[in-house]
């Protein structure tokens, strides 16, 4: 028996981004998963919904 490089169901989410979005109400960051773009989403900390498609990819510059 040999053990696997990696965990299983890796190869579907190997390509999947990260990305951060502040809350227009009160700011605070949310980070999503880029499969996770047609889901709606809400502030952790206000509740407030934040809309992933108006926010700027950050590359870190």
């Amino acid at each position: 028996m040999t053990t696997p490089a990696h965990c299983p169901g890796f190869e579907q989410f190997k390509n999947l981004q990260s990305f951060t979005c502040n809350c227009p109400k009160c700011n605070a960051p949310k980070e999503i998963f880029s499969d996770e773009f047609e889901k709606t989403h809400k502030c952790d900390k206000c509740g407030e919904e934040i809309d992933f498609t108006s926010c700027t990819y950050d590359a870190g510059l």
